[in-house]
């Protein structure tokens, strides 16, 4: 029995020596959707999984194929690959090495996001205007996704080491399957209906499209959308975008980054504190530092050291002062009297009863000065004014100068 064993590395080198012997399977050509991509950056190979709606395989293409690929893969793309069927004789993993790709098209499941979330953007959900800001200092965070996944304890990790005040109410739900959209809506009403919750993370850890696809459900989406509370939609990682990411009030590029953004930084907060607190100090010593100026300044002034001359001089300066003003108004009616006898003057010669005074009469009609004999005629009434009286008189006789 001993003699017919065979090692595993001999057994794995058999096996690939059978398909590396079919030609069939050295150069063959499949075509699949595009799952679980993910570049290398280190060696620059590309790996992924190639699947139908019945079956799927593993697959690699080297960096010195990926290189003469014009377009970057994503995970829901269909392509056409061309390459050789062998096996990885370390894992015993029976893969695809890729030489060639084509791009068919988008994938069954890109195009359903695309339609999806080209009908929600015309709707106006996703409208940057309809944003509402987080809560900066919250008091409860409902954290909806799977309670045994890694999103969970990160979040728990990272807001008890920023912000311990606050409070986390873990919502668990299933965030993968069939079921997880109809969970996630019963778990958002549920939450819904409390009046203690500040803000909602909502989310799980990174996957294949496939793994996400819950996160693009169009009533899930519409259930985020009427949230009463602030939400941060926590989906995959950073390059990962679902319809949740577009709705929610908040994207977070992942749940380590959407626990950073609900909570404050104790840390920044203390370091805030002390600043002000060494500002106020500073500005407190300022003002000691300038009431005590003050108050030595006048400790040894003479209404201090020497009140008796201080207000001896204070009352002199006041008699001062009142002889200046007493001067000062003196000054201002001669003045106002040589103005005023003056304008009396002018006055006066300008009076038509000075010219009266001297001989002359002031001739009018139903008060309406007579400036001509023009203006006079036989029988006419007229009203003499002297300076001392007045008479009334009628024309008997008219004659004029300038005719």
């Amino acid at each position: 029995m001993g003699n017919n064993t065979i090692t595993v590395k001999q057994l794995n080198t058999y096996v690939k020596s059978l398909l590396e012997s079919d030609v069939r399977l050295l150069s063959v050509a499949v075509t699949g959707e595009i799952s679980n991509f993910k570049n290398h950056y280190s060696s620059g190979h590309w790996y992924f999984t190639l699947k139908d709606s019945d079956a799927q395989i593993r697959c690699v293409i080297f960096r010195i194929h990926n290189l003469k690929v014009p377009f970057d893969l994503c995970d829901g793309m269909k392509v056409i690959i061309k390459g050789r069927v062998s096996l990885y004789e370390r894992d015993g993993q029976y893969q695809f090495y890729a030489e060639e790709i084509y791009q068919l098209g988008e994938g069954d499941l890109s195009a359903a996001f695309e339609k999806l979330k080209q009908k929600l953007q015309n709707e106006g959900l996703f409208a940057p205007e309809e944003k509402r800001p987080l809560k900066r200092f919250p008091r409860k965070i409902a954290v909806i996704t799977s309670d045994t996944g890694a999103a969970i304890r990160d979040i728990l990790n990272i807001t008890s080491e920023r912000y311990p005040l606050c409070e986390i109410l873990v919502c668990p739900v299933l965030v993968q399957g069939d079921k997880a959209t109809i969970s996630m809506i019963n778990m958002l009403e549920r939450v819904y209906e409390r009046d203690d919750i500040d803000t909602i993370i909502i989310g799980r850890g990174g996957g294949s499209l496939e793994d996400l696809w819950a996160f693009n459900d169009e009533a899930l989406a519409r259930k985020i959308y009427e949230s009463p509370i602030p939400v941060i939609s926590a989906v995959g990682h950073e390059t990962d975008f679902t319809i949740c990411d577009f709705v929610a009030d908040v994207r977070a590029s992942t749940p380590s980054h959407a626990a950073e953004l609900a909570v404050p930084d104790r840390k920044a907060i203390i370091d805030t504190l002390d600043a002000y607190n060494k500002k106020l100090s500073s500005a407190l010593l300022l003002k000691y530092d300038l009431a005590k100026a003050k108050y030595e300044l006048a400790v040894s002034s003479k209404a201090f050291s020497e009140p008796h001359r201080y207000f001896d001089d204070l009352s002199i300066k006041v008699d001062n002062i009142e002889e200046k003003n007493a001067n000062l108004l003196k000054k201002k009616l001669l003045l106002f009297e040589n103005m005023l006898s003056e304008a009396t003057s002018r006055l006066d010669g300008l009076s038509p009863l000075k010219t009266i005074s001297r001989g002359f009469a002031a001739v009018s009609s139903n008060n309406v000065m007579i400036k001509s004999a023009k203006e006079l005629s036989l029988g006419m009434s007229i009203n003499l004014r002297f300076f001392d009286g007045e008479a009334e008189c009628t024309i008997n006789n008219l004659r004029c100068e300038y005719e």
